[in-house]
């Protein structure tokens, strides 16, 4: 497991995660720990480290 720190799109907070280095690439939702917006999370993993890592807005 690694844990990355980034900014939530909504309340711009900065909040953590702790990403699952495992598996290459990633896509799936996880409510803000701040304000409880969703968050889609798109981490992508080569040889065990983090090359990208999006966390975007869902619009409703």
């Amino acid at each position: 497991m690694f844990e990355h720190f980034f900014q939530c799109p909504y309340c711009w907070e900065e909040i953590s995660m702790l990403l699952d280095v495992s598996v290459s690439n990633q896509e799936y939702v996880e409510d803000c720990e701040v304000c409880c917006n969703p968050i889609m999370i798109n981490p992508r993993f080569e040889d065990h480290e983090l090359v990208s890592f999006e966390a975007l807005s869902i619009e409703q």
